[in-house]
C-alpha cells in the first residue's frame, strides 16, 4: 500500500531541488548557476531551486569546476566578474575563499564614473550567451527529469558539446 510521503531515493511530486520562481508567479523552477571562461566555454554548472538567491550559489559553483585551476600569483591573479546580484557579504567572501579577485559592481553605483567612461565593461553578455548556447538542447530548456542529478548529467553533457563544437570551429580555421 502507496503512503502519502515520500519513500528513500524518491523526490516530491516534481522532483528535488525545484522551488517557487518569484518572478513567474510562484511556479515551480530551477536555476543554473553557470561558471564561464572569457571566451563563453563552461567550467562550472550547479542546479538549485528557482527560489534561492545567487549567492548562496556562488560557492557550490567555484567549488564545481571540472578543470584544474593554475595557481594565483601576485603578477597573475585570477579575476572573477560578477553582477550586482553578488553585491552582499556572503559573495565578496566566497570569491576570497576561492582566492578570486572579484569585480563586482555596487548596487545603486552608476555605471560611468566622472569623466563619462566605464571603468570595468560589462561581461554578463558572455554568460548569457552560452546559456543559450544550452539551451538549444531541447531537454534542458525545460527541465522534464523528476531527479536534479539527472537534469545536472545532461547539462554538464550539453557543456562538453558546447566545448567540442568550440574545439572543431577552431579546427576549421586552421
Amino acid at each position: 500500500m502507496a503512503s502519502g510521503g515520500c519513500s528513500d531515493g524518491q523526490g516530491p511530486f516534481g522532483g528535488d531541488l525545484i522551488g517557487a520562481n518569484p518572478t513567474d508567479r510562484g511556479k515551480r523552477g530551477v536555476k543554473r548557476s553557470l561558471l564561464v571562461e572569457a571566451g563563453g566555454g563552461p567550467l562550472a554548472v550547479v542546479v538549485a531551486g528557482a527560489n534561492v538567491h545567487d549567492t548562496k550559489l556562488l560557492d557550490a559553483t567555484l567549488q564545481a569546476v571540472v578543470v584544474e585551476r593554475p595557481q594565483p600569483t601576485a603578477e597573475k591573479p585570477q579575476h572573477l566578474s560578477l553582477d550586482k546580484g553578488y553585491d552582499n557579504p556572503t559573495g565578496r567572501q566566497a570569491a576570497a575563499d576561492h582566492q578570486y579577485v572579484s569585480h563586482i559592481r555596487k548596487i545603486g553605483e552608476e555605471k560611468q564614473d566622472e569623466q563619462g567612461e566605464k571603468r570595468h565593461p560589462a561581461r554578463r553578455w558572455v554568460v548569457e550567451r552560452t546559456l543559450a548556447w544550452l539551451s538549444k538542447c531541447r531537454a534542458i530548456l525545460v527541465r522534464y527529469d523528476k531527479k536534479a542529478r539527472n537534469y545536472l548529467a545532461l547539462l554538464q553533457l550539453a557543456c562538453a558539446l558546447v566545448w567540442y563544437r568550440r574545439y572543431n570551429r577552431l579546427q576549421l580555421l586552421r
